[in-house]
């Protein structure tokens, strides 16, 4: 009996060690049932909640949301995975999108997205390459964030294709004294230096530039500049909250009865009135707006807002497409694996709300069309009629 005993006691000890051994190897090797065990999947969203592009910031954000329940069937889950965004505001300040992705890397967040401003998104690029982390920027315009590295990738459009859509109206400039007007920022540089590489050589056509500190709030100096330099064409490069003043001021120094044609971007729908009884003589290019893309996904959207009384705006389709690129890079590549993420990404053809896109995969382009609008209407009400669609061969950019 006890000799039996002590074989039962044996045994039973060894079954335990056993076990406790595979429950270590299993602790030791987490990844190895990654795709069986349902966990959240975060992602870092550093954008503007506030300051200058707090508004489109807003766009950007609930562009991002929809795109989410869209590109997961309304589960906000991949392979079982919900994924959830962690909202870091950097005020519209470079140095603040730099540290909120710092903090954000620390702790282990493999994919970053947002970035309104382009002197933040240019900053936050080398910190993706240096931590190897997929980093997915939102409005920021700037050509340089194209090709700036392996894991940068952009949900927007650039300047380049700002500029590029305009051609049709800077023909009549030919020989003729352009002038930019533009913030000095990375995105008005930027303007103003594609304008002088696309249309400077054309026919000994001069191109000029007034560049307005960011900072500024009385615009009728530089407005009195721009009169002064006798242009025939002036490309107009501004964002932000001092939109409104910007163009009170040129109307109020005459700028749009001396020029025969102003050119600028149509921005987003609260911005309309701000230009005033000068609206006819402005030619407009244009990102978006919710009437000019004709596809499923732009009715999508569209249906969805208005059941909460909105209407989408012109960095909605920039959010929309992060989304879309998040889950992309999760269920086609891998939820751990960023070079996996990254090549799920490159090189990708889809619809977004603006349409057809695609993401070229030798410098993460992301080629897509572009619209030329007629804005028209008074008081507080205005429609954008859009008479040209630009398909996203006509305007993309040169390869870096």
């Amino acid at each position: 009996m006890y000799g039996t005993r002590r074989k039962v006691l044996a045994v039973t000890a060894a079954v335990i060690t056993l076990l406790a051994g595979l429950a270590v190897g299993a602790q030791a090797r987490p990844n190895a049932s990654d795709a069986a065990v349902n966990h959240k999947i975060q992602i870092g969203i550093v954008y503007s909640r506030t300051g200058p592009f707090a508004a489109y910031g807003a766009e950007y954000l609930s562009g991002l949301r929809f795109g989410l329940s869209y590109a997961t069937g309304g589960t906000n889950k991949v392979a079982g995975h919900e994924i959830e965004f962690t909202l870091v505001d950097d005020a519209t300040d470079p140095a603040k999108a730099v540290s909120a992705a710092k903090d954000l890397i620390g702790k282990g967040y493999k994919i970053l997205a947002g970035t309104v401003s382009s002197g933040a998104a240019l900053q936050v690029a080398p910190l993706a390459e240096q931590n190897k982390i997929l980093y997915i920027s939102g409005p920021a315009a700037s050509d340089a964030i194209t090709g700036i590295n392996k894991y940068t990738f952009r949900s927007g459009r650039q300047t380049y294709q700002d500029v590029k859509a305009s051609t049709a109206f800077l023909k009549g400039a030919i020989g003729k004294n352009v002038v930019v007007f533009a913030q000095d920022t990375a995105f008005g540089q930027g303007n103003s230096a594609l304008v002088r590489n696309i249309f400077g050589d054309l026919s000994n056509q001069k191109v000029d530039r007034v560049l307005v500190p960011f900072t500024a709030q009385d615009f009728t100096p530089y407005a009195q500049q721009l009169r002064q330099k006798n242009p025939d064409l002036v490309f107009v490069a501004w964002a932000g909250t001092t939109t409104g003043a910007m163009w009170n001021a040129l109307d109020q120094q005459g700028v749009f009865d001396a020029v025969d044609t102003i050119v600028t971007g149509l921005a987003e729908r609260a911005t309309w009135p701000f230009y005033g009884p000068a609206t006819a003589k402005i030619k407009f290019l244009n990102h978006y707006n919710a009437t000019a893309p004709k596809n499923k996904v732009n009715d999508w959207l569209v249906a969805k807002m208005k059941k909460r009384n909105q209407v989408p705006d012109l960095f909605h389709p920039d959010g929309f497409v992060a989304a879309q690129m998040i889950v992309r890079a999760l269920s086609k590549g891998s939820t751990t694996d960023v070079d996996k993420m990254i090549s799920a990404l490159e090189g990708w053809s889809f619809t977004g709300p603006k349409g057809q896109q695609e993401i070229r995969a030798s410098d993460h382009a992301m080629l897509q069309p572009m619209f030329l609008v007629q804005l028209r209407g008074s008081g507080g009400k205005f429609t954008a009629n859009t008479t040209v669609r630009l398909r996203a061969k006509h305007t993309a950019p040169p390869a870096r």
